[in-house]
């Protein structure tokens, strides 16, 4: 197993599996996506409390719930780059930071609109907000760290720490509406149970549609490092007098 782990560590093999995962990983997320969003702004039925506003949750659930997942999947990928020395590794963790980012922000500000019509208000420093707002700031401190270092090395160690050091915060962003008094309201379940299935429906194709764009996008970005980190490689000089030539 480690022998075929390190075979795909290797950039150039890691460059190729790459390109070609995203063109089908991009039709596949863009099907999800157009499927849920369109079952659950267009069908789906109004909420008996919060009418059409509930809708925001095809954007803001699917969101929140991957600025999590990507977050412990950095945390995965900094421990094998910290224990093990794979430089594909921290390049890993470098190219899902800004997806994980974008994602943190996305459900800030959708959660934003939805808390103004549930709770009169853009934003209160609720448990879920603040610590969702933290997932925010570790994932640009990671980001910072990956650039604030020449070596490519030194800043995967810097960066790799403090994503370790940051994956306290899952478990309170996950349980603060459990440990306190919070306005945010409770978990609909691992497999939102407690929705309806004529909205839960939609909100799982959602959910898919964002992790196919997360993987999409992150072998995107990886390309990208991999190129940047070996461009003095014979196979990368290679590649780009390739492309040179057509």
């Amino acid at each position: 197993m480690w022998k075929w782990i390190h075979q795909w560590a290797r950039p150039e093999r890691l460059y190729q599996l790459c390109g070609r995962l995203i063109p089908g990983m991009a039709i596949a997320a863009a099907g999800a996506l157009l499927l849920g969003w369109g079952w659950g702004f267009g069908f789906a039925p109004a909420d008996y409390q919060q009418g059409n506003s509930f809708r925001i949750m095809y954007l803001h659930v699917p969101a929140a719930m991957w600025s999590m997942g990507i977050y412990a999947a950095m945390a995965i990928a900094a421990f094998t780059g910290l224990v093990w020395q794979l430089k594909m590794a921290d390049l890993a963790a470098a190219a899902m930071a800004p997806v994980g980012a974008a994602f943190t922000f996305i459900a800030l500000i959708t959660g934003s609109a939805w808390g103004k019509p549930m709770w009169g208000t853009w934003w209160i420093w609720d448990a879920r907000l603040t610590s969702e707002l933290v997932l925010l700031f570790l994932y640009m401190g990671a980001m910072a760290l990956w650039l604030a270092f020449d070596d490519r090395r030194t800043a995967g160690r810097a960066a790799g720490i403090l994503i370790l050091v940051g994956v306290v915060n899952l478990p309170i962003i996950h349980f603060s509406v459990q440990w306190w008094n919070t306005l945010h309201q409770g978990s609909s379940g691992l497999l939102q149970q407690a929705i309806d299935p004529s909205m839960r429906t939609p909100l799982r194709w959602s959910i898919l549609g964002y992790l196919l764009l997360f993987i999409t996008l992150t072998l995107m970005r990886l390309r990208n490092l991999i190129l940047l980190t070996e461009r003095h490689r014979p196979w990368a000089i290679a590649l780009a007098q390739q492309g040179a030539k057509a």
